[in-house]
């Protein structure tokens, strides 16, 4: 069963490295997806996979890379289909 997790990394994510950290992440755990930043400073992410990887992802999601000021990750992971072949920075 694959699952899909939907989050919005807030704080200093921008310019620090975050996006390339998070696809490092999803990498490591054989995750599909993207990320990306968006015009309110915040960076999206969507990823896939099994629901254990995904939580783990949040975790990190949560920590960024050492640049990083994460003041806040809202997440959700719902059960969905498959759409994505790699993890892509956008």
């Amino acid at each position: 069963m694959s699952h899909r997790l939907e989050a919005l990394a807030f704080g200093r994510v921008q310019g620090v490295g975050y996006r390339a950290f998070v696809a490092r992440a999803a990498d490591r755990l054989k995750l599909t997806g993207f990320a990306k930043n968006l015009d309110d400073g915040s960076v999206a992410v969507v990823a896939e996979g099994p629901e254990d990887r995904l939580r783990d992802l949040v975790a990190l999601l949560q920590q960024g890379p050492s640049f990083a000021s994460v003041e806040r990750v809202e997440w959700s992971i719902e059960e969905g289909e498959p759409e994505f072949g790699w993890f892509s920075v956008e």
